[in-house]
């Protein structure tokens, strides 16, 4: 089917993973991140002080969305999506209300884990779940959602915050998330793949399994995918996260600086749709090694950029790399572990990378109040992307003739 053809045929259900994957903006750090400034002034926080507490709460995050994640193994979308909706506008309403410093770690805790947790988390598992033939081009589609925020958000709310206080702007992201909800109803009243029938209906994956969360933890291939899964999290939040102080070493405005996520978005948009047709036509094993590379290229770029448009070349390779990491994870697991239990096995995987976007604005932070600014750790984080793409290669090698086996 032509993918044109393959997207107004599975209009409905399609969008509906494009608004929950857009809705996760507003706990996603791309957004969060516009207000650092803010924060940080408002509560007397240093950067290492800020980036701590984004860490404390993200971690927690992570925790909660092993169990909460597998929610998407009993639970209809349409169901858990009004849930997990209603939870992220309470969200943005209690970071605005916090009192005081020690409340923000649970404003965090409940932002990440609502929406960087599980509102793209219950897209992601839905697409992988209803779509077999196509789920590369049905993963790619509904990641959309992630780059129209990632494209409009930080400007549009960065201008904003010229003429409004930064917490009504929150009260508008609240309201946003609540008028989701009807939309996302009327998308999926009826869901593609109905429960009773999805138990018959799911695709197996190595030595044509079913594999459980248990036995997920047992095998290898899980454990040496924790590099790959933590690298892009980590540092590509941490991009984001420290755009405040990157644009303020650098020497441009924070206007300079964000004017470029649209760049970012455009090509991450191209990858991330280019890498539907390939996952569907190639598979996941030979991508997995190699989509980070262009991602360690870029932060090279931006370390020794002087200009907006040599640091655009390096955001290029940032986004190449981001747009097929939309797609790519959840894809993965499901060729590599079946349909049956993908809600609790990507539930770890989610949690591992909602790890990576904690560790990666703490230790970040952590090293520029000791004085290395985000720049000059950009070679470092370059070099890890190399490593753990060199890593994971012989690991899904091996994996990959199981998946030729018979159970």
């Amino acid at each position: 089917m032509r993918f044109v053809d393959f997207a107004q045929t599975n209009a409905r259900w399609l969008a509906a993973g494009v608004l929950l994957t857009f809705t996760s903006s507003f706990g996603q750090t791309y957004f969060i991140s516009i207000f650092a400034g803010a924060i940080r002034q408002d509560f007397g926080l240093t950067h290492g002080q800020w980036g701590g507490i984004y860490t404390v709460g993200t971690i927690a995050s992570a925790i909660v969305m092993v169990w909460a994640g597998a929610l998407t193994d009993v639970f209809r979308v349409r169901a858990l999506g009004i849930f997990v909706l209603s939870f992220l506008a309470a969200a943005c309403l209690f970071l605005i209300a916090a009192p005081g410093v020690w409340f923000l770690p649970l404003a965090i805790f409940f932002l990440r884990l609502a929406g960087q947790g599980m509102t793209s988390h219950i897209a992601t598992v839905a697409m992988a779940r209803w779509f077999v033939a196509a789920r590369g081009r049905a993963l790619s589609i509904a990641a959309l959602g992630f780059s129209v925020g990632e494209a409009f958000l930080p400007l549009t709310f960065v201008s904003l915050m010229v003429f409004v206080p930064w917490r009504f702007l929150w009260v508008g992201a609240a309201l946003f998330s609540l008028l989701a909800i009807p939309v996302l109803l009327r998308l999926l009243r009826e869901e593609r793949t109905p429960q009773a029938i999805a138990r018959e209906v799911q695709s197996p994956g190595m030595r044509g399994q079913q594999w459980t969360r248990n036995g997920v933890l047992r095998h290898w291939l899980f454990w040496a995918m924790i590099p790959t899964l933590l690298g892009p999290s980590a540092f590509g939040t941490a991009f984001f996260f420290q755009q405040v102080h990157l644009a303020q070493t650098k020497g441009w405005s924070h206007v300079e600086l964000v004017a470029l996520f649209p760049i970012f978005t455009l090509f991450a948009t191209f990858s991330m749709l280019a890498s539907g047709w390939a996952i569907d036509r190639f598979g996941t094993a030979r991508l997995m090694p190699v989509f980070q590379l262009p991602m360690a290229a870029g932060f090279v770029v931006v370390s020794f950029a002087q200009t907006i448009p040599q640091a655009a070349v390096g955001v290029v390779l940032l986004g190449l790399s981001t747009g097929v990491n939309s797609a790519l994870p959840g894809a993965f697991w499901a060729e590599f572990y079946g349909t049956r239990h993908l809600g609790a096995i990507k539930a770890m995987a989610t949690a591992v990378m909602v790890l990576g976007s904690a560790i990666g604005p703490g230790v970040t932070g952590y090293l520029i109040d000791l004085g290395l600014p985000f720049q000059d750790q950009m070679v470092g984080i370059a070099i890890y992307f190399v490593a753990a793409s060199a890593l994971i290669a012989p690991f899904i090698g091996r994996a990959k003739r199981g998946l030729a086996v018979a159970p």
